[in-house]
């Protein structure tokens, strides 16, 4: 899996700033409802917010490491406050145009 850079990481933050969170996190934490939930919002979306309810069992940071690491091809843009910025980009037809990773 490719490693975001901070400058496309930033491009996604500012892209992530008018969405509202899609899927949200219970006393269940990360189930197989949670990541079918999640897949089926990225099979609509690129770029998609989580928010953990206050009975998650887990900081937002460990629920949105788990989606990523069970969820195939998707990167944890940003954690905050108990919201989280994932995304996937689309495997044939992506709509999002990250910068140019620069070369050293």
């Amino acid at each position: 899996m490719i490693q975001l850079t901070s400058k496309q990481r930033a491009h996604l933050r500012s892209l992530a700033n008018r969405l509202k969170p899609v899927v949200h996190v219970g006393t269940e934490g990360v189930s197989e409802k949670l990541l079918t939930s999640a897949s089926e919002a990225f099979n609509k979306r690129e770029l998609i917010k989580i928010r953990a309810q206050e009975g998650a069992p887990e900081s937002i940071t460990s629920i949105a490491n788990d989606i990523a690491s069970q969820v195939s091809g998707v990167h944890v843009v940003q954690t905050i406050g108990r919201i989280a910025v994932l995304y996937r980009p689309h495997p044939e037809d992506p709509e999002i145009q990250l910068p140019e990773p620069n070369q050293g």
